[in-house]
């Protein structure tokens, strides 16, 4: 999906980012639910409450993608709009945090977009929490999950498609199609297992940190593996 800093038009090649721990150190789902309920005066308990039932998901084995469904339920009945607004103050304060970002992630976007690449976000996070991230870093397509969202402007607590796994390869192969490209002009940038699909779908591939998966993966194919060291951003 494009947005208002959508600037691709013309571009040589696509560099496709994950985000959490790949261009910014938290995972924004959770730190968000976090900033929401604590906006709403909720203590932290509910939210170690709502963290405690998704990681128990994921410990009993069940797909990422049911994980990520059971997530937005949280937002059921929430304005958009108050969360959309609940975004941008997140990410306000987010990102003067001195360790926010993954500096050699940062790095090699801001070279993409120097270079006239298109830079495309590609998370299971939401768009919420991802615009305003964008249109710090001044990309051009973010794909993400879509959140359902009723007639009245309340969100109903479905996301159409969770972006994990497959559907993040499926949105990548779709965006250099209709970019006009070929995939081994495009690059990739991932930190976890759940990235691998997205990372083949493209002609030159990077892992960001030391998950053992990719890690493997890159030993084996020669694909570039770089730190996953926090830094912060000059203020704008």
């Amino acid at each position: 999906m494009t947005g208002p800093y959508d600037r691709s038009e013309t571009v040589g090649g696509a560099a496709f980012f994950d985000v959490d721990e790949t261009l910014i150190t938290a995972k924004s789902m959770f730190e968000f639910l976090r900033f929401w309920l604590a906006r709403n005066g909720h203590d932290d308990t509910r939210y170690q409450r709502y963290a405690a039932a998704l990681r128990d998901m994921s410990a009993l084995g069940l797909p990422r993608e049911e994980v990520n469904r059971a997530y937005y339920q949280y937002y059921a009945g929430s304005y958009a709009a108050d969360v959309r607004a609940a975004g941008r103050d997140w990410y306000a304060a987010y990102r003067k945090r001195p360790d926010a970002f993954v500096t050699a992630g940062i790095s090699a976007l801001a070279g993409h977009r120097a270079a006239g690449d298109a830079v495309v976000l590609v998370s299971g996070s939401f768009h919420f929490c991802l615009d305003p991230l964008a249109e710090d870093l001044a990309v051009d397509r973010v794909l993400c999950g879509e959140l359902v969202v009723d007639e009245r402007g309340f969100l109903t607590g479905e996301v159409v498609r969770p972006m994990i796994g497959r559907a993040k390869a499926e949105a990548v192969v779709r965006t250099i199609e209709e970019l006009g490209l070929a995939a081994e002009d495009c690059c990739g940038y991932g930190d976890h297992a759940s990235d691998l699909d997205m990372l083949r779908a493209v002609g030159r591939p990077t892992v960001v940190g030391d998950d053992p998966v990719l890690g493997q993966l890159a030993r084996a194919h020669g694909w570039p593996v770089m730190s996953s060291v926090a830094g912060g951003r000059e203020e704008s």
